[in-house]
């Protein structure tokens, strides 16, 4: 168990997500709030901002129209660009006692049928968008549930005097935040005002959002529990400024984010790891001599597992922009605990330790022997605000460190359930030892199980996985991201960070399949599929000890992913199983 590097949040003065920015518009009126950096109207960017007042009045606005259209405890389903207009109507009905539900537009690529079925979940009342994505999400949502619609960037400005503060508390709910689907369908977590102030505390401490200067730059989508909660949530209760661009921005020349965070002294900002390594390959020399990133704060990397050699990637790639490699904060999190949970201390460069991918696979974290294989992990830190525990998942008892285990989270951020579902089973469990471990006493109820598998060693978290991912083969335990990074680095033909292994199921027993993609700029005279193949299998048998059954070559974008950009396994293999591989 690892307590807090904290003592647990003290009690606080009952207050909303919205207090602060009241807060922040009476006492800080002209200061910058936020700025959306827009791309479409300038290559070089057009920046669009917000004063705190100017913020607050807007959100009056739209708290006040939806107020006459909807009762407490509806729903109001966020759909904006990301931009302003996001901000504004995700705070709005917040503002208004109701809960919010961010999602996407209509258009995002591959996700039609996930908003389709959020929406059927959610059952909101009113939808939110702006002027220019006004005539899809009304399209979207005629013939459902939604009975209002609005463009938040039209709403007339007189609305903001006929708000009326509501009668909510800091315990219900502020918004459900729906899980990304990377192992089954989508879920809402259901996340109260106290869950949100409590986690955007714990973040602004352990990342320096509460230095003086600070501010949040970030291309993460706003519908994404990371982007929500580093963008809007924590900078409205720090205070500090948030500047946004959008996510397609930042694909299409990652040294657009970059530059803001040159531009912005004091920046903390976030990505998945796929997005350090873009940034190293993709990021030319030219742009670099613009770059200044010795005043950046703190690098997030969080949302899927930190892979070692990209932290060395992207700090040799912009040594000479000044970038410190103790920027980095690798870090733990999961929309159930509203984003946050453990980070890597706070001047010191994430520590890399080298464990048997043998003893692994068996549920022990030890040092490798003589030859045997190695699977080097990234720290995901400790926690701040919180306890976290490894705990044996059938026994629910609590493991020693090196013990393999699923990961359990207890805090003031962890959520209420899943909306509309009874799941007993992922919050509020009990420990089955509840007993002082090491330097703080574990509680024996209230607690989260992640469904992520880590061991704790020298007191930090470390990833191994997905409980749902593991793949089991003649007895032995294979971690997917350890196949899929064997395969990428088999043949330079295959795409990083775009491959999939799973199990499937045959008279013989369980088989390894893996979806890899051709790389983007790979030519057409390059793509020899025997030759991949080979080298593939190759690997895959040294390295794990393992006969890949099955290697599918795709066209770049083909493997499934998530709203958040993971990977989606588990959509993958469905697909395979559909199209009769096996």
């Amino acid at each position: 168990m690892v307590p807090s590097t904290d003592e647990p949040l003290a009690e606080r003065p009952a207050r909303l997500l919205t207090d602060p920015l009241v807060t922040a518009a009476r006492e800080a009126g002209e200061d910058l709030a936020v700025t959306f950096v827009d791309h479409d109207a300038s290559p070089d960017g057009v920046a669009w901002s917000l004063s705190w007042a100017e913020l607050h009045e807007r959100v009056r606005t739209v708290a006040a129209w939806l107020q006459q259209r909807c009762e407490p405890g509806e729903r109001v389903a966020i759909m904006a660009p990301q931009g302003l207009e996001y901000v504004t109507g995700f705070l709005g009905a917040v503002h208004a006692g109701l809960i919010a539900v961010p999602l996407f537009t209509p258009d995002l690529p591959g996700h039609g049928d996930r908003l389709a079925r959020v929406l059927d979940s959610c059952a909101p009342s009113c939808a939110l968008t702006g002027k220019s994505s006004f005539d899809q999400v009304r399209e979207q949502i005629r013939d459902g549930s939604p009975r209002h619609c609005a463009a938040v960037d039209t709403l007339p400005a007189t609305l903001a005097d006929e708000y009326r503060p509501p009668s909510t508390g800091p315990h219900d709910l502020a918004y459900l935040q729906y899980t990304s689907g990377s192992t089954r369908v989508p879920a809402g977590v259901e996340l109260t005002h106290a869950n949100v102030l409590a986690n955007a505390d714990q973040a602004l401490r352990a990342y320096g959002g509460n230095e003086p200067g600070a501010v949040s730059v970030s291309w993460l989508p706003l519908f994404h529990d990371m982007g929500l909660v580093l963008s809007v949530a924590a900078p409205l209760v720090g205070g500090l400024p948030s500047v946004l661009m959008d996510p397609v921005a930042f694909l299409q020349r990652p040294g657009r984010w970059l530059r803001l965070l040159s531009d912005h002294p004091g920046s903390i900002s976030a990505a998945p790891n796929f997005a350090y390594d873009f940034c190293a390959a993709r990021v030319s020399d030219e742009e670099k001599a613009w770059l200044q990133l010795d005043e950046v704060v703190s690098l997030i990397n969080g949302s899927e597992p930190v892979r070692p050699e990209t932290l060395h990637r992207f700090n040799e790639a912009f040594a000479d922009c000044g970038l410190r490699p103790e920027t980095h904060r690798c870090s733990y999190g999961l929309a159930e605990a509203t984003v946050f949970v453990s980070v890597t201390d706070s001047g010191s460069e994430p520590r890399v330790a080298g464990f048997s991918r043998e003893q692994l696979a068996l549920g022990r974290a030890r040092p490798p022997q003589g030859t045997e294989a190695v699977s080097d992990l990234v720290s995901c830190g400790r926690p701040v605000g919180q306890r976290v525990a490894v705990v044996d998942p059938d026994s629910h008892t609590v493991l020693p460190d090196g013990g393999v285990g699923e990961i359990w989270v207890h805090g003031p951020n962890t959520g209420q359930g899943y909306w509309g579902r009874d799941e007993q089973d992922t919050f509020g469990v009990e420990l089955a030892d509840a007993e002082p471990v090491g330097a703080g006493e574990l509680p024996a109820d209230g607690w989260l199980r992640t469904g992520d598998l880590g061991v704790l060693d020298g007191g930090e978290l470390f990833v191994t996985g997905r409980m749902k991912d593991v793949i089991i083969i003649d007895g032995r335990n294979h971690y997917p991201q350890d196949v899929e990074l064997t395969v990428e680095q088999a043949h330079p033909a295959v795409r990083k960070h775009h491959t999939a292994a799973f199990a499937i199921s045959a008279a013989e027993g369980e088989r390894l399949v893996v979806v890899a993609e051709y790389g983007r700029r790979v030519a057409a005279s390059d793509r020899d599929p025997a030759e991949i193949t080979s080298a593939v299998r190759s690997a895959v048998s040294a390295e794990h000890g393992v006969l890949l059954s099955d290697l599918v070559l795709v066209e770049p974008d083909t493997v499934p992913r998530t709203s958040s950009g993971k990977v989606a396994r588990r959509l993958c293999r469905e697909r395979y199983l559909e199209a009769d591989h096996a």
